[in-house]
């Protein structure tokens, strides 16, 4: 096997390590914003569970790796060249988004990158699976966030009617302690869909480079992958925390259980129905869901305004960046 290609390979297992560590640091607040701002958890206990869930919850499946590495973009079709134009193109949006503090998707950054690049490489629309990339991707960015915020109204409302005879001290004390599990299963489910995003572009290399006879994620990728992703985790994404967990609108322990467990449950079912969702698409639209179940006013909505445009911007962004990087990487070769 030519040097070349188990070099290009190694280069894209670090980009993809790289890029789950940059998504582990991004995505924390998705677990922790609201244990954070509500006081539950101290920021170091908060992010060490977070990183353990989400190195546990990477393990749970490969449907969404799948579907990242196979189901976009056909894998014998593309070079290792376009994942690593992929990955560049995702990991500067992700800094990006970072540093002004936007909560964006991840896992739409790296899909994003995957499609312009892919479409620069083989100068032609039809190497995407619009099929998948429409029943898997694109429907569920619409409905995700939407059945995120219907999902935190839901059950702040049943809480607010089931508990309304209750003392909000009480209320406090009881949800304090169920916040703490609401938060892990958030977590867990953060790990199970975003670590396989990573898992799918490094398998996608390693089958278009011909290190693997069919595409599959072998074992030390998804070890790989869930130890990139905890200790980005371990690192924390203050910035990102603030604005969800504080700017968008105040919160107290029962509304991050509400909005934790909403999220949770949405996430879960997505990775079960194969479909890489934004896990903070979802945790973001539930707060704001459950903060409307009280009254509109209560959501900052200039702050959720900034975020959702970032959310639309994401995929063409990453889209172009990773197409234009494509094309840098074949001049200086």
């Amino acid at each position: 096997m030519p040097s070349t290609t188990i070099a290009i390979t190694a280069l894209v297992v670090v980009l993809g390590l790289v890029f789950d560590f940059i998504n582990g640091f991004h995505d924390t607040a998705n677990a922790i914003a609201t244990s954070v701002s509500t006081r539950v958890l101290s920021p170091q206990a908060a992010i060490v569970m977070s990183a353990v869930c989400n190195f546990t919850g990477a393990f749970i499946s490969v449907k969404v790796a799948m579907t990242i590495g196979s189901g976009i973009v056909n894998p014998s079709q593309i070079s290792q060249g376009v994942v690593v134009a992929a990955l560049l193109g995702a990991i500067i949006w992700n800094l990006t988004t970072w540093y002004f503090g936007l909560p964006s998707s991840s896992s739409h950054a790296l899909i994003g990158g995957l499609l312009g690049a892919a479409i620069i490489f083989k100068g032609s629309l039809l190497v995407i699976n619009w099929s998948t990339l429409w029943w898997k991707v694109l429907l569920w960015l619409f409905l995700s966030p939407v059945i995120g915020f219907i999902a935190g109204f839901i059950l702040m409302t049943a809480l607010n009617w089931t508990l309304k005879s209750l003392r909000p001290a009480t209320v406090t004390g009881i949800f304090s302690k169920a916040q703490v599990v609401s938060a892990a299963l958030m977590a867990l489910n953060h790990g199970g869909n975003d670590a396989q995003k990573s898992m799918g572009v490094i398998a996608l290399a390693l089958f278009s480079g011909g290190l693997i006879a069919q595409f599959g994620v072998p074992l030390w990728v998804k070890a790989s992958c869930a130890l990139a992703m905890a200790l980005g985790t371990s690192v924390g994404g203050w910035k990102i925390i603030k604005t969800m967990g504080v700017s968008m609108t105040r919160l107290v322990p029962v509304n991050g259980f509400a909005a934790e467990t909403g999220a949770a449950a949405v996430i879960f079912t997505a990775t079960m129905l194969n479909a890489p969702v934004s896990t903070t698409h979802i945790i973001s639209t539930a707060i704001m869901g459950v903060a409307a179940s009280k009254r509109l006013s209560s959501v900052r909505w200039i702050i959720a305004r900034n975020i959702v445009w970032a959310w639309v911007l994401t995929i063409p962004i990453c889209a172009l960046l990773s197409g234009a990087l494509l094309l840098a990487i074949r001049f200086i070769r």
